[in-house]
C-alpha cells in the first residue's frame, strides 16, 4: 500500500494552474458522482495565518485540494490558523478525525509537522514550501513541496527592468524566511542580468543580495505595513514593486492604485490576474508556484496507494513554477523584450543562464 522511501526531486508530473479559494472555518465539499477512486478519503489543509481566502499562497495550496475533490472525490477541508499557536493544534484535530493525508502549508509550519509526523509515523503529510534533511522524519512520511521560485523571479527581473522608466524597482516581504527571500533573490539577479545585456544600471530598492537583508512588514497579514512600504518605496522613485508578502501584498495594490503616477506591480504565488482579477491592470506579470498542481499529485498519491516521502522540487524546466501571461500589458512589453525572457527561460532551462544570486554579486 503506502511506500515511505525517498523520492528524487521532480518525480511529480504537473499541468496548468487551477484557480480559485474556498470560504469558512472548514469547509468540505462533496462530489463524487460513482465510482472515483478517493470516494471515502479525506484530505485536509492546514493554512498559515495568510488565511485560505489570501488570494496567493493558502488559496494555490487549496485549489489543489479542491481539484483533487472534483477529479479523485476526496472530502476536502481546511483550518484557518489565525496564529502560529494554532498550527500544532490544527494538525492534532485533523490526525484525530483520521484524514488520509494532512497538508501543511508554510515554512513556518515546519516544526509542528514534523512533530506531528514523527509522533504519527503512519499519517502521511505534504507540507509546502519546506523539506527536511535525511533522518528528521523517521518514518519518511511527509513529502515537501519545495520550489526553485527563484528562476521564476528572475524572468520577472529582467522583464522589471527592461519595463521600468524610473531606472528603480523595488521589493519587500513579510518575513525574511527562506520561501520569501528566495523570490528576491532570483528577482534582484535577473535585474543584475538584465544590466549586464544592456550596460544599463537599472537599481532594486528593498533587498540588499550580498548582505541576505532588505526590507520587511513582519508579518503576512497588514496591509497598512505594505501600503506605507510602497509609498516609500515609490517616493524614492520606484515605479515597479514586488510585494512577496500574501495579503500585505494588497496594500500595495492599493498605494498604487492611488498613486498619481503609472506605477505597477508584480505579483506572487499565483496567476493575481486570476486569483485577484480587480488588480489586474497594475499587474505586470506574476512569479507563480504551482503549488496547487504539487497538492493535487500528493493526495493523488495517497489515493493511489503510492505515497512517498522525500522531496519534491518544481522548477521552470517542469512547469512547477513560472511567470505569468503578460495579459494587459501585452501590447506594451516589446517583442524583443519578450524575446529575450522566453530565451532566458530556455536557458535556465538548459543550464547555459544561471538564476544564482550568488553569480551576480
Amino acid at each position: 500500500m503506502r511506500r515511505w522511501s525517498r523520492i528524487p526531486a521532480g518525480i511529480a508530473a504537473l499541468a496548468l494552474v487551477a484557480a480559485a479559494c474556498g470560504g469558512g472555518q472548514e469547509e468540505a465539499a462533496p462530489t463524487g458522482g460513482g465510482g472515483l477512486p478517493g470516494e471515502g478519503m479525506k484530505a485536509c489543509q492546514v493554512t498559515d495565518v495568510g488565511g485560505i481566502d489570501d488570494k496567493s499562497f493558502n488559496a494555490t495550496a487549496w485549489a489543489g485540494v479542491q481539484r483533487a475533490q472534483e477529479e479523485l472525490g476526496v472530502e476536502g477541508t481546511y483550518l484557518e490558523s489565525q496564529t502560529q499557536d494554532d498550527y500544532a493544534p490544527n494538525i492534532q484535530a485533523f490526525i484525530d478525525q483520521g484524514c488520509d493525508v494532512i497538508i501543511t502549508v508554510g515554512f513556518l509550519l515546519g516544526d509542528a509537522t514534523k512533530e506531528a509526523a514523527n509522533a504519527n509515523p503512519d499519517q502521511p503529510f505534504a507540507i509546502v514550501d519546506f523539506a527536511y534533511g535525511e533522518g528528521e522524519i523517521e518514518n519518511n512520511n511527509v513529502l515537501g513541496l519545495t520550489f526553485a521560485t527563484d528562476q521564476a523571479a528572475f524572468l520577472a527581473g529582467y522583464l522589471a527592468a527592461g519595463m521600468t522608466k524610473s531606472g528603480k524597482v523595488a521589493t519587500y516581504g513579510g518575513i525574511n524566511i527562506p520561501p520569501v527571500s528566495i523570490f528576491m533573490n532570483g528577482f534582484w539577479a535577473g535585474v543584475q542580468k538584465y544590466n549586464q545585456d544592456n550596460g544599463t544600471d537599472v537599481e532594486v530598492l528593498g533587498w540588499d543580495a550580498a548582505a541576505q537583508e532588505g526590507t520587511f512588514t513582519g508579518d503576512f497579514e497588514d496591509q497598512t505595513k505594505g501600503r506605507q512600504v510602497t509609498e516609500e518605496f515609490l517616493a524614492e522613485g520606484a515605479d515597479i514593486v514586488l510585494p512577496v508578502a500574501g495579503p500585505v501584498g494588497f496594500g500595495t495594490t492599493a498605494a498604487l492604485q492611488d498613486s498619481p503616477e503609472d506605477d505597477w506591480a508584480v505579483w506572487v504565488d499565483t496567476d493575481g490576474c486570476v486569483s485577484a482579477s480587480e488588480f489586474c491592470p497594475l499587474f505586470l506579470t506574476s512569479v507563480m508556484k504551482n503549488m496547487d498542481v504539487a497538492v493535487f499529485e500528493a493526495i493523488k498519491q495517497v489515493v493511489e496507494g503510492t505515497f512517498e516521502g522525500g522531496v519534491y522540487v518544481g522548477t521552470l524546466e517542469n512547469d512547477g513554477v513560472g511567470i505569468a501571461p503578460y495579459h494587459e500589458f501585452e501590447d506594451d512589453v516589446p517583442q524583443e523584450l519578450k524575446d529575450a525572457v522566453e530565451g532566458l527561460r530556455q536557458g535556465i532551462i538548459d543550464g547555459s543562464v544561471s538564476a544564482d544570486y550568488n553569480d551576480y554579486l
